[in-house]
């Protein structure tokens, strides 16, 4: 190789290396801060595309858990409301039950029917407050029920059936004006409270299914969110352990690549001793 004063090909391939190994250390020390190996579409246009579509299915899936939080708070309020009414239709049982007493005088009976009317009330104030988040599955308001986001893409749902546990409907058969002022009046009501406590029970149980079912396909939602960020881990998260050694190993690189280049600036010198006489 030819010495000249003009060209020093050994300092500018050293400094090339010299650069080459700064870039590395500016890649590594970004890896380091961020905790990414894909940052961005130039780290990898690949792993950075797949990785933002399954940011954005997580996104999406993020929002069908939260619509089936809203459907299990409903269920949950629904579920209370109505097992409180199945026990008040127990109590006004016992009440009407009594008043079928023919021995009772009229004090007594009067007694029971306020007693009983009280908790008929006490069904009716339930049923207005059995609500969340404007939402109502037993005052008869939502005849078909809620549906509820259950896929990413939007494009399926599942539904929470609404029961209609209204006075005189078709579960709860009694009537706003039942008394037990006489045996006969006590005796019909017997039989609606009768009809209507097995109503209200399967009404219960019907909702309760539809909710377990909710939790399932919530649960099973969670699962999937989790997989999918476990997945965007894998593509892009850096492996800090590596990155780490590999750092280290670059700063000795770039030491020896500084005292290279130190040594290939010093070559013109040797141009002017041959010089000296």
């Amino acid at each position: 190789m030819a010495l000249s004063v003009h060209t020093n090909t050994s300092a500018m391939i050293a400094l090339q290396n010299l650069n080459k190994t700064n870039e590395d250390i500016q890649g590594v020390q970004s890896r380091i801060n961020t905790g990414l190996r894909v940052t961005g579409a130039k780290d990898n246009s690949s792993v950075y595309a797949v990785a933002q579509g399954m940011r954005s299915d997580i996104g999406a899936l993020g929002s069908v858990k939260s619509s089936l939080d809203r459907a299990v708070s409903i269920g949950d309020v629904a579920i209370a409301a109505g097992e409180s009414i199945s026990d008040l239709l127990i109590q006004m049982r016992e009440k009407a039950t009594a008043a079928l007493d023919p021995s009772i005088d009229t004090f007594s009976r009067q007694a029971y029917d306020s007693d009983y009317k009280e908790l008929l009330d006490q069904v009716k104030v339930i049923l207005t407050n059995a609500e969340f988040d404007g939402a109502n599955l037993l005052n008869g308001s939502l005849t078909n029920g809620i549906a509820f986001l259950a896929d990413a893409d939007a494009t399926r749902s599942v539904t929470l059936e609404g029961q209609n546990l209204s006075i005189s409907g078709a579960i709860i058969t009694l009537t706003n004006n039942s008394s037990l002022g006489t045996v006969t009046l006590a005796g019909n009501v017997v039989s609606a409270i009768q009809a209507s406590l097995d109503n209200v029970n399967q009404a219960l149980a019907n909702l309760g299914s539809d909710l377990k079912k909710m939790e399932a396909h919530r649960t099973f939602v969670g699962k999937l969110e989790d997989s999918l960020t476990e997945g965007v881990g894998n593509l892009v998260d850096a492996d800090l352990a590596k990155e780490s050694a590999r750092l280290q190993a670059l700063q000795v690189k770039q030491q020896l690549g500084v005292q290279a280049l130190s040594i290939a600036n010093s070559e013109p010198q040797i141009i002017l001793n041959l010089f000296n006489g």
